[in-house]
């Protein structure tokens, strides 16, 4: 499990193994093994990867699907709005939290009720997902 996590954060932040490898210090090759699952890494190197990837060591291990623990986030929103969100979600209120004009919309909301809340993290989520499509089609257009 932990070869697949660790190639699929790889992807996600476009890096190559080579690159991944330089960044941590280890070889190519060694990435290469973790992700193939033919190696583990040791205690402390998935530490090192986490850390890197801004997720928990649960999620490296696949004890979880959640990326980013969730205890911090109960100083922006309730823990009964977190337990309604994905763990998709729960990735965008993470990024969304450390966005100033996000983070005081989530904090505006405070007077909502949890299932309100939720729904509105989810739509400020589409929103920005839409405003990133568009921006994205503005530099083709631009190219």
């Amino acid at each position: 499990m932990i070869g697949k996590r660790i190639k699929k954060l790889r992807t996600e932040s476009d890096l190559l193994q080579k690159e991944l490898a330089r960044d941590l210090n280890l070889t190519q090759q060694t990435i290469s093994l973790y992700e193939s699952g033919k190696r583990q890494p040791d205690y402390e190197t998935i530490e090192k990867i986490a850390d890197y990837f801004k997720v928990s060591v649960d999620y490296l291990l696949g004890r979880t699907d959640i990326k980013r623990p969730t205890e911090n986030l109960n100083d922006i929103v309730p823990k009964g709005v977190l337990e309604l969100l994905s763990a998709e979600e729960l990735d965008f209120l993470w990024d969304a939290a450390k966005n100033k004009q996000q983070l005081m919309l989530l904090r505006e909301s405070r007077g909502l009720t949890n299932k309100d809340l939720a729904k509105a993290i989810k739509v400020i989520k589409a929103f920005v997902e839409d405003d990133v499509v568009i921006d994205e089609r503005d530099k083709n257009n631009k190219t």
